[in-house]
């Protein structure tokens, strides 16, 4: 056997062995910070739609009971908890309603944590709000005081928006009032817009 055939019956040499190292490692750095972004772009897309998902349920509830639904929204640490609640004695829900058990739910509370790991209800630092205002701080649940969407049995809505935030991608979910409809938002950090998804 000539001295090449041996080395190749041997194996790899220990340079060829710490260059496809090398290779791996640098192959895995640049794909492990790739991975986390999308990662964290799949699981807010995703809280975005459930929670639209909840809006576009409620309108449907109200409209085949024939009574107001609400989804409310309550301020816990360290991100809102939600929940259903149905109109119980005919004058929409409201929180000295819920309070005395006349407006009620048959579900738990909620939060997006729970569902979807890292995602809140905030709008990010240096974001601007849907309408272009950077002033209205970072509150990420912006339907009125009470905080609660409520849905008609005639299909309209509570008008509001609602900022979904993963670590790093920025959506909301704009709900029109008068027809009740909801819309699904991206803020493009590098267009720095909201575009419709």
């Amino acid at each position: 056997m000539d001295g090449y055939s041996a080395a190749a019956a041997q194996g790899f040499t220990l340079t060829e062995l710490l260059l496809v190292v090398a290779l791996v490692a640098t192959l895995a750095g640049i794909a492990l910070p790739l991975t986390n972004e999308a990662l964290d772009e799949l699981r807010t897309a995703a809280a975005t739609r459930y929670i639209a998902g909840k809006v576009r349920n409620a309108r449907m509830d109200a409209v085949k009971r024939s009574t107001a639904v609400a989804l409310r929204f309550e301020a816990a640490s360290p991100d809102y908890t939600f929940a259903f609640y149905i109109d119980g004695n005919g004058n929409g829900v409201r929180a000295a309603d819920i309070s005395r058990g006349i407006d009620y739910t048959r579900e738990p509370r909620q939060r997006l944590h729970d569902h979807f790991a890292g995602v809140r209800f905030i709008l990010g630092a240096g974001v601007p709000d849907v309408d272009g205002n950077t002033t209205g701080g970072t509150d990420g649940v912006r339907i009125g005081a009470a905080r609660i969407l409520t849905t008609s049995p005639d299909g309209t809505a509570t008008s509001g928006t609602l900022y979904v935030r993963g670590r790093r991608a920025q959506y909301a979910v704009r709900i029109l009032g008068v027809t009740g409809r909801t819309r699904v938002l991206k803020y493009d950090t590098g267009g720095r817009r909201w575009i419709s998804r």
